[in-house]
């Protein structure tokens, strides 16, 4: 068992490697493997003529180069080597007719793959060819941690949810999923049997993590021929996931991150039964239900949702904001590409990429937590919860762009003397010339005092984009915005509809 490592390296590339057979089983580059395994894992693509690439390499690239100074192939192949390169393609002519023998034996000494590249090529479509690949990779990874956390939110709602969870990520892993006691026995598990070897190195890995304050939260390394990562359960009771897989992908953190959260709502201590309908409640929600289908079982309310951003980046960090803030009704969905919605970023009451919703009891105090920026909703009944997610989300953007720790949704004040539906009406009339994206940047421009740049973090826009916005809606309506009295209208408006 290697030693425990507290994350996945922070020097992860954006996407997965792909592996040299990928490029070499492309008809239309024509590569050719001179020597070493083909199997290497390619990060991206460094052409270089330089004598010595070895200061401008950072490791696990494919090099390519014509030998333009190509003097001592030995040595250029060692300096390749100490640099970490994954791989060496050698372009034939202009200056080779072929790819020289000594730099063929130098690389075959070191166990380097060696590429030949056929006249016919271009460097550039080699490097292409590589993205292409990479996006191709990235693109099924993410499908791949989606429908595992999709997966898992399933497995959550079943009658026994513990066994389900780890039922289906072991599944997802293709290995073994355990839930260790604080004692270091086996709670429960599920997936394939292990060689005896690897069970004690991950019980082992396990016992490192435990309930000790400061103690790290998670922890890899290798047994009995796997790869074996091991996570701290929320709750402070000594529990611990291990997980024991033939290989590691990109995404595996990602999803053993999910199964964590899940697993350590669903182990917390002091679960009432209540707790537990209620938490089948919202992963039904999560997965599509109609909310009035399931506002019998949330209660009566009135109900706080909570919009948050931040965090420390770890994959405990949702389950402590939730448990700071006494609930366990959370939804990390929001992290993935859009929040779950199909809305671009600019959508009103949209939770965008790396949101958190969470949803209060009105009678638990919202306050600020350390790391994190905060977004509160009115209280509002179980009926009325789309209308607080909305709320939610536009907080947190005020909160963003004030940069304030929490913003609470504010009531109407003297615009609730109004009458509702008239004042709905009036508004209707007097903002029919703006489509959506116009009269939300509006609004928010409005809410931030005219400040482009405040209302540019708000909806993340460039703020050009704000000002060209603000002067459509003013030529749209045949308002002077400079004008308080009709900024004010306007804004009541906009409040109103």
């Amino acid at each position: 068992m290697t030693a425990p490592s507290p994350s996945e390296p922070g020097s992860t590339p954006p996407a997965p490697p792909v592996p040299l057979a990928a490029l070499l089983a492309r008809p239309d580059l024509g590569l050719r493997l001179l020597s070493g395994p083909e199997d290497v894992p390619l990060h991206w693509v460094h052409t270089s003529e330089m004598a010595d690439p070895y200061p401008y390499l950072l490791g696990g690239e494919l090099l390519m180069t014509a030998g333009v100074q190509l003097t001592d192939p030995a040595h250029y192949v060692e300096r390749v080597v100490e640099a970490g390169a994954a791989a060496l393609a050698f372009g034939v002519t202009p200056v080779y007719d072929t790819v020289p023998a000594e730099l063929v034996e130098a690389c075959e000494r070191h166990g380097l793959p060696l590429v030949e590249v056929p006249p016919r090529t271009p460097f550039t479509a080699v490097a292409r060819a590589l993205w292409r690949l990479m996006a191709e990779a990235r693109l099924h990874e993410l499908r791949r941690v989606t429908e595992a956390q999709q997966s898992l939110a399933a497995a959550a709602a079943r009658p026994a949810p513990v066994p389900a969870v780890l039922g289906a990520l072991a599944s997802r892993l293709g290995g073994r999923a355990v839930l260790f006691g604080a004692d270091g026995t086996e709670s429960a598990a599920a997936g394939r049997e292990v060689p005896a070897e690897a069970a004690r190195a991950l019980r082992d890995l396990a016992g490192v993590l435990g309930p000790r304050p400061g103690g790290p939260a998670s922890a890899s390394g290798d047994g009995g021929g796997l790869r074996l990562a091991a996570y701290a359960l929320a709750g402070g009771d000594g529990l611990t996931l291990g997980v024991a897989t033939e290989r590691r992908g990109p995404g595996d953190h990602t999803i053993a991150g999910v199964a964590v959260v899940l697993l350590s709502l669903l182990t917390a201590p002091h679960r009432g039964a209540d707790v537990t309908v209620r938490d089948g409640a919202l992963v039904r929600l999560l997965l599509g239900a109609d909310p009035a289908e399931v506002a019998g079982t949330l209660g009566p309310g009135p109900w706080t949702v909570v919009h948050a951003r931040g965090g420390d980046g770890t994959p405990f960090a949702t389950a402590s904001l939730a448990a700071a803030l006494g609930t366990p009704l959370v939804d990390a969905g929001a992290a993935g590409a859009d929040g779950g919605t199909g809305a671009g970023p600019d959508a009103p009451g949209r939770a965008r990429p790396g949101t958190v919703r969470l949803l209060l009891p009105s009678s638990s105090p919202v306050t600020a937590q350390e790391g994190w920026t905060l977004g509160a909703s009115a209280p509002m009944a179980p009926a009325e919860l789309a209308a607080a997610d909305a709320q939610a989300a536009r907080a947190l953007r005020r909160a963003e762009a004030s940069r304030a720790a929490l913003v609470r949704h504010r009531a109407n004040g003297f615009a609730a003397l109004v009458d509702r539906a008239e004042a709905a009406a009036y508004a209707r009339g007097l903002l029919a010339p703006l489509a959506e994206p116009l009269a939300e940047t509006l609004r928010v421009w409005l809410s931030l005092h005219g400040s482009w740049d405040r209302t540019a973090v708000a909806l993340d826009i460039h703020r050009n984009t704000v000002r060209q916005r603000i002067t459509r809606c003013a030529a749209l309506l045949d308002r002077d915005l400079d004008d308080p009295d009709v900024r004010m209208e306007l804004w009541f408006a906009l409040r109103a509809q």
